[in-house]
């Protein structure tokens, strides 16, 4: 009898007998090793996808399904966090050109951003002016006024060069020269080049109050800025300036199954140098790639779906909840006050290294990326701390009342203010209040006698401290950004920092 016999006659004689069934013995044949433990995978595993099988490796049709499926759900979710900046920008672009064509626009706020404008982390202290370049056809030439600060970001949200105050024309004004990705041709003496890697780009900059009043501000940016083509150098025409004061506008993407859709919008026009082949192979897995139909089936709209769900609160967790202390002002402590770069103005862990957390939360936060915003520049820039919880590490309950106090000799050359967000929208909070924010540029905002400010905020404002006072709503989240224009010294060696936002009740 065959060994192959014996041996089966050897089952059914066990089989019969009610025993155990023996494990097949592997033929031992000349070249056989040992095999090192970890490089078969098990015929049956356990995993947080249920149960995956396999028939010596090879998966079972079912389990090949369950595969493909999470690997379509992880690659969307990764791909959604990705996205961000860049659908951010997509979202900017369309609310612009409501106001008027890219390259001769300016949206300009004459009389300050209000909570009827949706848009990201804005301010009310000073008068923003945005515009959207496009050079599909041809370098652009923007003249940028004088005594303003602004940058200039590519269409993945990149940083491309300053303007203004901590700028090349260093707040004298300039002529800024925006080259086409790729352009070779002739390049004219007398401007400010610039070479960034898409065709689309957002210019930003803010104007400044002169004694309180935005008139001085609105008329530097109408009597010195131009936006024309390079072609049409010899005769400029004057921006258009379009006032956005008042007017309700959205300026805030979509983060719902929208969100591919402009994500592919992008990713058709811009040249793929701009990104990366990893990113832009993730979003290719996920059905969105350069010269190809967006064109998801059922099942891939479904799981694209439940990544924009996934996505958005994940943005959410890392902006409101992230873990860890190294995103904080004052690691070492309990205290708040969080960093706006974490990873800094690159969002990175160390050289060349992506801190995706770090980008994921502020893209989907805030808009405008500078090294202005980041780094050390005594007197100059600006830095951005800010708290979406109480002293006790709580999140702010519109309904409650709260108290910060800010401690003597707050560290500006120009001016801080403090102004509340919404939590959903990300953009000032829409009460009765025109100005949701207590600033020093308000003369009216009460100091105490050791030269400490208290700023309040609640439902009802305390008697007698209106200016010292945020409104806030019942039933509705907030969260706060501490502005600080020229920051001086002991802010950045720490010797200066703000309270902790107290409950009162």
């Amino acid at each position: 009898m065959t060994r192959t016999l014996a041996f089966a006659a050897q089952l059914l004689l066990a089989v019969a007998m009610g025993a155990a069934v023996p494990p097949v013995q592997a033929e031992t044949y000349k070249m056989s090793t040992t095999i090192a433990p970890g490089v078969a995978t098990p015929d049956t595993m356990e995993t947080s996808i249920g149960t995956l099988k396999l028939r010596d490796g090879f998966p079972t049709p079912e389990t090949t399904i369950k595969i493909w499926d999470n690997l379509d759900r992880s690659r969307a979710l990764q791909a959604y966090l990705l996205a961000i900046p860049i659908v951010n920008q997509a979202g900017m672009r369309d609310s612009l050109l409501k106001f008027g064509p890219v390259n001769s626009t300016n949206v300009i706020w004459e009389n300050l951003v209000d909570p009827k404008t949706v848009e990201l982390t804005a301010n009310d202290n000073t008068i923003y002016s945005f515009i959207w370049i496009d050079t599909k056809n041809g370098p652009v030439v923007v003249e940028i006024p004088p005594k303003v600060l602004g940058t200039i970001n590519d269409f993945w949200y990149k940083w491309v060069v300053d303007v203004g105050i901590t700028g090349p024309d260093k707040g004298e004004g300039g002529k800024y020269l925006i080259l086409p990705p790729g352009y070779s041709g002739d390049v004219p003496d007398g401007y400010i080049v610039v070479r960034p890697t898409t065709y689309g780009m957002w210019t930003v900059f803010r104007s400044f109050l002169v004694d309180g009043k935005t008139g001085p501000g609105v008329e530097g940016v109408r009597n010195n800025l131009r936006i024309y083509p390079l072609a049409q150098a010899d005769n400029p025409t004057p921006a258009k300036l379009v006032n956005a004061s008042g007017i309700p506008s959205n300026f805030v993407m979509p983060t719902d199954y929208s969100f591919w859709e402009l994500l592919n919008r992008v990713i058709q026009e811009e040249p793929p140098e701009g990104s990366d082949p990893t990113t832009l192979g993730l979003f290719a897995s996920i059905g969105i790639e350069k010269g190809k139909p967006f064109a998801p089936d059922d099942r891939m709209k479904s799981i694209l779906t439940d990544a924009a769900n996934i996505g958005a609160a994940t943005a959410r967790a890392l902006a409101l909840d992230i873990r860890g202390r190294d995103a904080f002002f004052f690691p070492d402590s309990k205290s708040s006050w969080r960093l706006p770069f974490f990873g800094g103005y690159k969002f990175q862990s160390q050289p060349g290294v992506s801190n995706l957390d770090g980008a994921a939360f502020y893209y989907f936060f805030a808009t405008g990326v500078t090294p202005a915003m980041e780094e050390k520049m005594v007197g100059r820039g600006s830095q951005y701390p800010w708290t979406a919880l109480d002293a006790d590490g709580n999140p702010f309950d519109g309904g409650k009342n709260y108290k910060l106090t800010l401690p003597k000799d707050i560290p500006v050359k120009d001016f801080w203010s403090i102004i509340v967000y919404d939590v959903q929208t990300r953009s000032m909070l829409q009460t009765d209040q025109s100005a949701p924010s207590v600033s020093s540029q308000n003369k009216d905002v009460k100091v105490n006698a050791d030269g400490s400010v208290d700023v309040y905020f609640g439902p009802t404002a305390p008697e007698g401290l209106e200016s010292n006072w945020v409104q806030t709503i019942p039933g509705k989240g907030w969260f706060t950004i501490l502005r600080l224009y020229g920051p001086l010294e002991p802010w950045f060696d720490k010797s200066w920092r703000p309270g902790e936002i107290v409950r009162q009740d």
